[in-house]
């Protein structure tokens, strides 16, 4: 069975953005020395704390087939520890990359239930952070007005800390969701085969998907046809913000057809606000019946929810799934 039939076969999955939060929620990562320090060491022992075989024990009983969490997003805080990273920034091993491999650790306990594992990586890399940035080669600061662009040396900087992660894991991580490859950040075919490449070294069967925002789906201009941002994506991104697109077909251009969707309650009339979110939008009847709809037409949907520090879900969320599961099996 290839890559894309077996992901295809799993039906549906699971999404968590598992980031650094303080108690007080997200704190700046742009700190000064001594705050960072703090927030590393409340990073690793955040890590440190995750229980990964709850989490594959819950994972089994909702029923979905394969799950997917953030390696980063944006800050120097990675879920796994990497030497190309240390080399490149030189921020020393838990200070931001944790300790723990926590990716190792979350694979190997998923496999006890044939669930399997995909990773959430970025195109633009720890560029909030005012070491790593301008170490890898791009710093952004919205509010001084300082927006980047990617380069072949960021690009081959950043891909060498992907390609230490894909070869360390090999076929334990079946597939990469790729944000933040924005073409108006410079971003073409020739970098994102990089990232590609550096994603084959480890599992030559692996899968890629490299998000482009609403390019990544839709047409840019309001056509409601789906689109295959990068020309070798094994999956479509399908970044949406709500369960109504229904595909009509399995792959668009040779590309297994996928939507990524939050499931969590708005917040003030946000859209947007669904993603990490607790709370069920859509009622569990409604989910299953659009996953079947979509799994009919031989597409694959992913559920973003909400997961502590811990690595614990919303319990109304794990209610909902579970039936969604019961219900997608049938």
């Amino acid at each position: 069975m290839n890559a894309q039939d077996r992901m295809m076969q799993k039906k549906w999955g699971v999404f968590n953005h598992y980031l650094y939060y303080s108690e007080k929620g997200y704190t700046d990562i742009r700190g000064e020395t001594d705050e960072i320090r703090l927030m590393a060491a409340e990073w690793n022992e955040q890590v440190d704390s995750f229980d990964v075989e709850k989490l594959a024990e819950t994972l089994h009983e909702i029923g979905c087939g394969y799950y997917i969490i953030t390696v980063m997003q944006g800050t120097r805080f990675m879920i796994a520890p990497n030497a190309a990273y240390t080399r490149i920034t030189g921020i020393a091993p838990g200070e931001g990359c944790c300790k723990r491999d926590l990716i190792r650790d979350i694979g190997q306990a998923l496999r006890k239930y044939d669930i399997d594992l995909f990773l959430y990586y970025t195109g633009d890399g720890p560029h909030f952070d005012k070491v790593a940035g301008p170490a890898m080669g791009l710093y952004e600061d919205y509010e001084a007005d300082i927006h980047g662009r990617v380069d072949r040396r960021f690009v081959e900087n950043w891909a060498a800390v992907l390609e230490e992660y894909a070869v360390r894991y090999g076929d334990l991580v079946k597939g990469w969701w790729v944000d933040g490859c924005y073409d108006t950040l410079g971003y073409n075919n020739e970098l994102l085969s990089i990232y590609y490449n550096a994603i084959r070294r480890g599992n030559p069967e692996g899968l890629s998907a490299f998000n482009s925002g609403t390019a990544s789906f839709f047409h840019p201009d309001g056509d409601d046809t789906p689109v295959k941002w990068y020309e070798h994506e094994g999956f479509t991104c399908g970044e949406d913000n709500d369960f109504t697109y229904v595909f009509k077909s399995r792959f668009t251009d040779g590309a297994q057809n996928h939507l990524l969707i939050p499931l969590g309650d708005y917040r003030d009339g946000n859209v947007c606000a669904g993603w990490r979110n607790t709370g069920v939008r859509r009622s569990r009847e409604y989910v299953a019946d659009y996953i079947r709809q979509n799994n009919a037409a031989g597409a694959v949907i992913t559920v973003d929810i909400f997961v502590d520090c811990h690595g614990n879900f919303d319990p109304a969320q794990v209610e909902a799934l579970q039936y969604v599961g019961r219900k997608v099996r049938e």
